[in-house]
């Protein structure tokens, strides 16, 4: 957390000097530009992904294998934000980290945009390792621009933040999904690169205007640690090589050889990390009570999250092969349905923010158990929903376009209910030794919610049958009444968190 700087240590437009970003420190432009470049290189790859990868003219997969690879890329990259702090912690910094971030990124999406499936999967990881070394640590300078928890900006400069995050998600289907599904699908790919060397160049353009403490390694690794995690980093790296080589010679090799392992630490890691912060003994009686709370928060934003994130595998697929992608008699290319999320947030969460307040001062304000049921039970209805164009489907005609939008906007209202209120209440939760890692266990349960999807899709799920859509949309309402009721002992278990 930044401490405060005397006037003649601040860089140029932080607190105390004259050029501001919208009455905010100068240096919050060049993180929202940053991050808002950034996340449309991201979303615009995203939203091309599993259309490449079932497309005729892209790598021609099933439904099935094209989900697990979606799944399993979000995954990883949710996985990876926890080394990325680390890696900011321990050894460069968030600025610097950034830096690099954006340039491993950049370089992931030249590789995908390169015409050739051996190059594609290298491509792929390229990103999700850039994305899981910028996630947590470009929020964390936009904290480190404010003068400390009490600045009566900090949360508004983290709104704007939030803006420039759906800005970019919300253009980036439009261009770069139409460049890729209607010309050429490595034109679209090279695109979202150029997006992230314009943001690159932003952040590298306008560093000056950051925070000193974002040049600071918090906990650096002495020599003889940098060592130890070098020997360790390379015995295992050895380890993968040789086991893969022997794997790709005999003859045996199959794209699970690479999913399933993944697949399976993205389930295997969140669990054992609540587990190693459950057991510390350093915790006291009340911070374990907390934990225990929180176990109930991660197992619903992990199911919330398996659902929600088919919006861009299962439910797009669909659209690709099974719906009328027209309105008003115009067609419009089966990526821009993931512009209907980032739009629907920006119109809809000032609404909430204003909504929630108005409960609050009437006293009527929904517990934090209470929300995350409803974003439970919205993400299942959801899904529910999703039965109608499945039946129409299966009747041989095509589902219109406005029940995919609505399916969105469901899920639109379900994130609004359980995200925002999940972020917050994992920095109240969070133990005092576990403060600046809380934020990456949160992020875990969308790495264990997108694991658990990529592991149906791996056994040959189909998950675009009415079976297990229905199965999912029960499971989902059902964890939310299991919270619902369990509500008053989850309050009990938080303490003096509200």
């Amino acid at each position: 957390m930044a401490s405060s700087l005397t006037k003649d240590s601040v860089s140029p437009g932080t607190p105390g000097s004259e050029k501001t970003f919208f009455g905010h420190p100068r240096g919050l432009a060049t993180l929202f530009m940053t991050e808002m470049w950034e996340r449309f290189s991201y979303y615009g790859m995203k939203a091309l992904l599993p259309l490449y990868l079932v497309a005729p003219g892209g790598l021609h997969m099933n439904a099935a294998t094209a989900t697990a690879i979606y799944s399993v890329y979000l995954s990883l990259v949710y996985l990876l934000a926890l080394p990325g702090g680390w890696f900011a912690d321990r050894v460069l910094g968030p600025r610097k980290t950034v830096a690099v971030a954006g340039t491993v990124i950049m370089l992931g999406h030249l590789t995908l945009a390169l015409p050739s499936a051996g190059t594609f999967f290298a491509g792929l990881g390229l990103v999700a390792i850039g994305s899981g070394l910028l996630k947590a640590n470009i929020s964390t300078m936009v904290g480190h621009l404010y003068d400390g928890p009490d600045d009566p900006r900090r949360d508004g400069g983290f709104t704007l933040f939030y803006i420039g995050i759906n800005l970019g998600a919300f253009a980036a289907p439009l261009v770069i999904g139409t460049v890729g599904e209607n010309v050429n699908w490595h034109f679209g790919f090279a695109l979202a690169a150029v997006g992230m060397a314009l943001g690159l160049a932003q952040f590298l353009l306008g560093t000056r205007h950051l925070s000193s403490h974002s040049d600071v390694v918090p906990t650096p690794l002495t020599a003889e640690q940098k060592r130890a995690t070098l020997m360790k980093a390379a015995l295992w790296a050895g380890v993968a090589v040789v086991f893969y080589a022997i794997v790709g010679f005999s003859g045996v090799y199959t794209l699970n050889w690479l999913l399933v392992p993944i697949t399976v630490a993205g389930l295997i890691i969140p669990v054992l990390v609540i587990a190693r912060i459950k057991r510390d003994k350093d915790l006291n009686r009340a911070d374990q009570s907390k934990m225990t709370a929180y176990i109930w928060f991660f197992v619903a934003a992990a199911v919330f999250w398996m659902i929600y994130d088919q919006g861009g595998s299962t439910v797009s697929l669909f659209a690709d092969s099974s719906a009328k992608n027209t309105i008003l008699g115009w067609n419009f290319p089966v990526s821009w349905y993931q512009s209907v999320n980032p739009v629907m947030i920006m119109a809809l969460a000032p609404v909430f923010a204003w909504a929630w307040l108005a409960l609050a001062r009437r006293g009527k304000e929904p517990s934090t158990a209470v929300k995350f049921a409803m974003g439970l039970v919205l993400i299942g209805a959801s899904f529910f929903l999703f039965l109608a164009p499945l039946a129409i489907a299966d009747g041989g005609h095509k589902a219109a376009a406005m029940w995919l939008v609505a399916i969105y906007f469901v899920q639109t209202v379900g994130e609004l209910t359980l995200s925002p209120v999940g972020l917050s209440v994992t920095t109240k939760m969070a133990p005092a030794k576990y403060a600046s890692q809380m934020m990456g266990v949160w992020f875990l349960a969308v790495t264990a919610g997108d694991a658990t999807t990529g592991l149906l899709s791996i056994a040959g799920v189909d998950l675009n049958k009415t079976g297990i859509v229905t199965l999912e949309a029960v499971l989902a309402v059902l964890a939310g009444v299991a919270v619902w009721m369990y509500r008053k002992k989850v309050k009990e278990l938080m303490g003096d968190v509200h």
